[in-house]
């Protein structure tokens, strides 16, 4: 049985999703999400074996859902979806661990079959894309350098998340059950690890990458 876990603001589009999902023999959809943050959430819980997730979601997009989920210890196989064919898109979710790419444009046949590829371990990319960049986009993802938030463990990223929200340490101690001093060690490495120097520095950081909280984004 594939089990999936779908991600998308919009409440039509994951009916949709799950209705067309649904009819595939062995195919199961156990869960569902409207932002980012409970996308991750509900990966951790139900460990799913796709996440199908939309590129852009509210509180995360989904590049960065992907980048988290890929670094849990039981990774789902992610399948983005997204109306953006750009090649800076398609590389970065490749690159943070997306296994396809698939363009809301095609028909439903393609989620269907991406869906089945990555299920067996396979990339899949949406023609054209598949047609004519696939092995390009394969070498640069395993070329391309580091990112910085790799770096960080995910405990490191769940405190820079609530560092981002506003919470103190004391705060994040009480939401994450640790220790104040725990919580305070665990800000201090994020922040020498990211070359970050004052909460005004954080929030601009998780602005420029994406990672500020908000009540809605564009939908891809």
């Amino acid at each position: 049985m594939i089990t999936i876990v779908l991600a998308d603001d919009h409440p039509i589009v994951r009916q949709g999703l799950r209705t067309l999902l649904a009819a595939e023999p062995g195919y199961a959809v156990v869960g569902e999400a409207a932002d980012g943050l409970a996308a991750v959430h509900l990966v951790q819980q139900l460990q799913p074996v796709v996440l199908v997730v939309d590129l852009m979601m509210p509180g995360l997009g989904g590049i960065e859902v992907t980048r988290r989920v890929r670094a849990l210890p039981t990774p789902p196989q992610v399948v983005v979806l997204s109306m953006h064919m750009d090649e800076v898109y398609v590389l970065e979710a490749l690159r943070k661990g997306a296994a396809a790419y698939v363009l809301k444009e095609n028909d439903t046949a393609e989620l269907i079959a991406a869906v089945r590829a990555v299920a067996a371990g396979q990339r899949y990319l949406s023609p054209p894309l598949s047609e004519r960049a696939i092995e390009r986009y394969v070498r640069q993802v395993e070329t391309a350098p580091l990112d910085e938030l790799d770096l960080l463990t995910l405990r490191e990223r769940e405190v820079l998340d609530l560092v981002v929200a506003g919470y103190t340490s004391k705060e994040i101690a009480a939401r994450l059950n640790i220790s104040l001093r725990t919580a305070e060690t665990h800000r201090a490495n994020l922040m020498q690890k990211l070359e970050l120097h004052s909460q005004a520095e954080v929030v601009r950081f998780a602005t420029r990458r994406g990672l500020l909280p908000g009540p809605d984004n564009s939908s891809a």
